[in-house]
C-alpha cells in the first residue's frame, strides 16, 4: 500500500488531497515535525534534505512534492487530474506546477524561515527578509488570480479539477495570516478557494490533519 509521510499543514497538504481525490488505498505515516520527526535517522533515510512529504510506493521512495503529484497523476491516468501527454495543456500543467513549487513556495519558505538565511541572533534582519518576502509574494498571488480571469473556469486550468488545484489550494493557505493582501482577499482567488474548500476530498484531509478554521 502507499504510505504518505506527512505533517499537518505543510507541503505534504498537496498529496494528501491528490490521494484523496483519486480514492485509492493508502497509509498516512505522521512525521512529528514539532518535536523533529523530519531529522531523524529513520526519516532521513528516506529524505536525506529532511523535508516532508515522502511517498512510498513499493520500493519505490519519492520526495519532491511536484515529483509525488507527477507519479501519482501517471500511475492514475483514469482519474485525468493532469491532460494528456504530448498536449499544449499537458506543458502548461507542467509550466504551472514548477513554477507552484520553485517559484511562489521557495518564496514562501523565504517568508517562513527568513532566519536561515541570516546569522544567530540578527533580529533586525529577520523582520527585513520577512517583510521583503511578503512583499515579493503579492505579485505572485496576483499573477494566480490573473489566470482564474484570463479563462474564468471554476478551476486553476479551467473547466476541469486537476493535480495543480491541491498545491495552489495549499500555498494560498500559507498566506492566511498574512498582515496585508492574504490569497483570499483577491477578486478571483477568494471564490476559488472557497470551492476548493467545498471539494470532498479536500474536507477529508481537513479531518484527517486535525485542521480548524480559517482554512485559508
Amino acid at each position: 500500500m502507499i504510505q504518505l509521510h506527512f505533517s499537518p499543514s505543510t507541503a505534504s497538504m498537496v498529496p494528501h488531497i491528490l490521494l484523496e481525490e483519486l480514492g485509492v488505498p493508502y497509509e498516512r505515516v505522521l512525521v512529528d515535525k514539532q518535536n523533529g520527526g523530519h531529522k531523524t535517522p529513520d526519516y532521513l533515510a528516506l529524505n536525506p534534505n529532511g523535508l516532508i512529504p515522502v511517498l512510498v510506493d513499493g520500493d519505490l521512495v519519492l520526495y519532491e512534492t511536484a515529483a509525488i503529484c507527477l507519479h501519482l497523476c501517471d500511475t492514475n491516468p483514469q482519474a485525468g487530474l493532469m491532460p494528456a501527454l504530448g498536449t499544449p495543456e499537458r506543458a502548461q500543467a507542467y509550466k504551472w506546477l514548477i513554477w507552484l513549487t520553485n517559484t511562489l513556495q521557495a518564496t514562501l519558505i523565504v517568508y517562513f524561515y527568513p532566519e536561515r538565511w541570516l546569522k544567530e541572533g540578527n533580529a533586525a534582519g529577520v523582520a527585513e527578509v520577512k517583510a521583503h518576502a511578503q512583499a515579493r509574494v503579492g505579485p505572485l498571488l496576483d499573477q494566480l488570480d490573473a489566470e482564474l480571469a484570463r479563462h474564468g473556469g471554476p478551476w486553476f486550468m479551467g473547466v476541469a479539477c486537476s493535480a495543480l488545484d491541491p498545491y495552489v489550494f495549499t500555498l494560498c493557505r500559507w498566506t492566511r495570516n498574512f498582515s496585508s493582501a492574504p490569497a483570499r482577499e483577491r477578486a478571483h482567488l477568494g471564490p476559488y478557494l472557497r470551492r476548493m474548500l467545498e471539494r470532498p476530498a479536500v474536507q477529508r484531509m481537513l479531518a484527517n490533519e486535525g485542521l480548524s478554521a480559517p482554512y485559508f
